[in-house]
């Protein structure tokens, strides 16, 4: 009788288990197809359960003041501008007890360092496999943080973006916007001639004639996203 009894309790532990609540997300996309997709993708694992789609970042802390939401998933450039990566550092200030993991399809190489800023768990570079995107909601949600070690290379001219310093690479971000030297040397806290030796060093290391040319190719190929 005893060891019936052990049998039953096993049992019932086991059903409570396969019951286990499934983690509540909040998808935050503009783009339908790509919404469409990871929806599909997170209600079908049986695991996590869509509670809301938003495509404007600027919404997702009032949605979750409501409370109900376990993990968000988070494009880092939304509706009208909206960035995930400032609504996501306010959910973490006001909510830190919710997971956030931001994706993106741009390879902008500011993006991983103000994600960690955030206090974002994890970030993720869009990918159309099923298993790598609830791989990430799954390290997530069991408390692992997970980062890609570098943003992709791209190639600039006659190098590739991993040969550029993260100084070069402020200048390319400011010559993208249309700043002059002058803007440039106010706004990075550096000297007009310096910020000239650095246009020059650019040219040379990338082959480009002019920085219009240089500005126009980082911003094509989402290097930098000028903001």
């Amino acid at each position: 009788m005893y060891n019936n009894f052990i049998d039953g309790v096993s049992a019932m532990a086991e059903k409570k288990t396969k019951k286990t609540k499934a983690v509540r997300v909040l998808l935050v996309e503009d783009q339908d197809i790509t919404a469409k997709l990871f929806e599909t993708f997170l209600n079908a694992s049986g695991r996590y359960t869509v509670v809301g789609t938003l495509k404007n970042a600027d919404i997702a802390p009032a949605f979750c003041a409501k409370g109900g939401v376990d993990l968000i998933l988070m494009d880092v450039y939304t509706e009208l501008g909206a960035s995930g990566l400032e609504a996501a550092a306010t959910i973490k200030k006001e909510q830190p007890q919710i997971k956030i993991i931001i994706f993106t399809a741009l390879p902008e190489v500011s993006y991983i360092g103000r994600a960690k800023e955030a206090g974002v768990e994890s970030f993720w570079y869009k990918e159309a496999g099923e298993e790598a995107f609830l791989e990430v909601c799954d390290r997530t949600m069991q408390g692992e943080s997970v980062y890609p070690d570098e943003s992709p290379a791209l190639q600039l001219g006659l190098i590739s973006s991993r040969e550029l310093t993260a100084r070069e690479l402020d200048i390319i971000r400011e010559i993208a916007r249309g700043s002059t030297n002058n803007e440039i040397a106010s706004r990075l806290y550096l000297s007009p001639n310096t910020v000239r030796d650095y246009v020059k060093t650019l040219m040379m290391k990338t082959g480009y004639h002019t920085r219009t040319e240089l500005a126009v190719r980082a911003r094509e190929t989402g290097l930098v996203i000028p903001e």
